[in-house]
């Protein structure tokens, strides 16, 4: 598949870094394609790895994954143009810059605003319940971190659950486009736990059934 990544940084890299490796195609979109950071990064990556304009890697997508920060996220979605028909997976988080909450809720959440900032596209959130640091490795032991991931669109979902796959995960549908309300402070707890009560980054979330 043909996925582009808008942002290049933690979230993006891991995750384009993971899709590269199972095969998929993989275009950074960036303000400046041109920047050393982004081209040691598609080194690193290597062959299905490019890096172009955020509006060039928003068309060569079948999916498009939206990794940049809450704050850049709607001035990306406008460079990307036309969204229509994409799958657009929401990996964004509306943290407060001190992260000590969220900006959204409870009402509404980042991913329907996102939903309302691309009209047409079949959005999914999904990439923004744990960190990068999981999405480049989501394995612990024999166990595959959960995905949690929801949206309006039964095929796009499928397809957000493949990639999810992809990297290692194990993905949970978790329904409608509005538990997106609850995801996102669950990102939040996942935060502070790794962060303010110091458990760090390698803590990961796993439904278990019996």
């Amino acid at each position: 598949m043909r996925i582009g990544i808008v942002g290049a940084g933690n979230v993006g890299g891991a995750l384009g870094g993971g899709w590269a490796r199972a095969g998929h195609e993989v275009r950074f979109g960036v303000r400046d394609p041109g920047d050393s950071k982004v081209a040691r990064l598609v080194s690193e990556i290597g062959g299905k790895a490019a890096a172009s304009t955020v509006a060039a890697a928003a068309a060569f997508g079948e999916a498009v994954a939206l990794t940049v920060p809450w704050s850049a996220a709607e001035d990306a979605i406008n460079a990307a143009g036309d969204l229509s028909g994409k799958v657009l997976l929401d990996c964004t988080n509306p943290l407060r810059r001190d992260l000590s909450g969220l900006v959204t809720g409870p009402e509404t959440s980042a991913g329907e605003q996102v939903a309302g900032w691309a009209p047409g596209a079949r959005l999914v959130k999904i990439f923004n319940t744990t960190g990068a640091g999981n999405m480049a490795n989501p394995r612990y032991g024999d166990l595959a971190a959960t995905m949690l991931y929801c949206g309006d669109d039964p095929a796009a979902k499928e397809t957000a659950a493949r990639l999810a796959a992809d990297l290692g995960f194990d993905p949970i549908d978790a329904g409608p486009l509005v538990r997106a309300r609850l995801l996102e402070p669950f990102a939040l707890l996942w935060i502070t736990l790794a962060y303010a009560q110091g458990h760090g980054r390698d803590i990961a979330w796993k439904l278990l059934k019996r």
